[in-house]
């Protein structure tokens, strides 16, 4: 069944994870919904995918974590961007740049 959802290449869910985290700590879910949000309803994270890349993003010490309690007053552990992980992100917007620069010469679309 086709959809309307682009899919996620693979290596820019990080990118993603890193961005929705620039301004604020968040919550899993609440990363999953910045996500849709900012790709205007485009691109959807599944637990699945999301969960393990936030524990290899912690454990590369590019996000902390720490626990919290939710808006609806629940548990939850919250991510925050760190200074190694800021950098990360102005490197990996960098190289997208450059990326999606590069795929709009071979289509023709520069």
């Amino acid at each position: 069944m086709a959809t309307n959802k682009a899919d996620l290449l693979q290596g820019t869910l990080d990118l993603l994870i890193l961005k929705s985290l620039q301004h604020e700590p968040m919550h899993g879910f609440g990363i999953s919904l910045r996500i849709r949000q900012m790709s205007r309803e485009m691109l959807t994270v599944e637990q699945g995918s999301l969960y393990p890349a936030l524990y290899r993003l912690e454990d590369q010490g590019w996000i902390k974590s720490e626990w919290g309690v939710s808006d609806n007053n629940r548990k939850a552990k919250f991510y925050t961007l760190s200074a190694t992980g800021r950098k990360q992100l102005a490197a990996e917007e960098q190289s997208w740049a450059k990326l999606s620069t590069a795929i709009n010469l071979v289509l023709g679309h520069a």
